[in-house]
């Protein structure tokens, strides 16, 4: 048969790991006892929603004792100011001294700052108040819980309660080999790499029971280094998911299409492979063959797309190839292109 260019259209695919937007740790910012769960494992939430609540027997008490030393010091401020007018008119008829006037000035401005410093305790207590009550930080779903009611919790706990995955947008991370990013980059118009990432087509994602994931996702990332054990370099793509359907944790495969222009195509059935090399037999002009050394740029279907080693019009042999030896002359039958399977 002779070889024939044709365009074809890749898909390459690659492992990838799914995650959520976000993964939120849910932890108390005050310590008590875990009075009340209002969740499930599993659940969604929404932004705001009342996830946990911790014994806020302590807290109420510290905050009226607060509003207590603040009424306090309110008190001692009114008779501050009092016993300042007092020294006013005491000095203005020359009964006291400026100086006596001068220390209930000063009487007043420490309880200024006494009153300041209660306030400031009163607002103190309100949050501590405040987070007893654990709220989600935004919509999502809720992972495993790692604290039962009745349990002692604090803020330097090593787990979290639980943790909020932000399922509305999908993370997927992915890699490439460096030949694999530089044709990448090459086939991608943009003078930089921004550019290239604006004008990339979508991408799909091929998820583990081998179906296509519903919505088609977007490369926005390109990791800033190559890693040195791998010699690979991280992509993201991001892909709505508004049902839900997938969660943080899930694995695929994202799906890269590329094209190739006037492509040379052989079938694989013409080729045999010896010590990770592709081999296929040339027919010479005297009908002699000879194995001839190719390189593979990609697979389509039952063909291989060949980099170099032979050329659009060479002949090789289709049919047969395990009984022939180099050199050997033959007696070739031509083959349409449309009887090639």
């Amino acid at each position: 048969m002779a070889v024939q260019t044709d365009d074809q259209t890749i898909l390459q695919k690659y492992p990838a790991s799914i995650e959520a937007s976000a993964n939120i740790e849910i932890r108390a910012q005050v310590a008590g006892i875990l009075e009340r769960i209002y969740i499930d494992e599993g659940s969604k939430v929404k932004a705001g929603q009342l996830l946990f609540k911790i014994n806020d027997h302590p807290y109420q008490e510290q905050l009226n004792q607060a509003k207590a030393n603040l009424s306090s010091a309110q008190a001692d401020l009114q008779n501050a100011e009092l016993e300042v007018e007092k020294k006013t008119r005491l000095v203005d008829n020359k009964i006291v001294t400026e100086y006596q006037l001068k220390a209930a000035f000063a009487a007043r401005d420490a309880a200024k700052a006494r009153v300041g410093q209660a306030e400031s305790a009163v607002e103190s207590a309100k949050i501590n108040v405040n987070y007893t009550s654990i709220r989600a930080t935004s919509d999502g779903y809720i992972g495993r819980l790692e604290k039962k009611q009745g349990s002692l919790i604090t803020m330097a706990d090593p787990q979290p309660l639980t943790v909020l995955s932000d399922v509305g947008k999908l993370h997927v991370y992915f890699s490439l080999g460096e030949n694999d990013f530089i044709a990448f980059k090459n086939a991608t118009p943009g003078n930089t790499l921004q550019e290239k990432l604006k004008n990339l087509p979508p991408v799909s994602l091929l998820l583990s029971d081998e179906n296509v994931y519903e919505h088609q996702g977007q490369i926005d990332m390109v990791d800033g280094q190559f890693d040195k054990n791998t010699a690979a370099i991280t992509l993201r793509a991001t892909f709505d998911n508004p049902q839900g359907i997938l969660r943080s944790g899930n694995t695929g495969r994202i799906v890269l299409q590329k094209e190739y222009s006037e492509a040379v195509l052989i079938p694989q059935l013409a080729t045999r492979e010896v010590q990770d090399k592709v081999f296929v037999f040339t027919v010479g002009p005297d009908n002699k063959v000879t194995q001839q050394s190719v390189e593979i740029l990609a697979k389509s279907g039952e063909n291989y797309l060949v980099e170099s080693g032979i050329r659009a019009g060479d002949r090789i042999v289709y049919k047969g190839i395990d009984l022939l030896q180099d050199g050997q002359q033959i007696t070739p039958q031509p083959l349409a292109k449309d009887s090639i399977h």
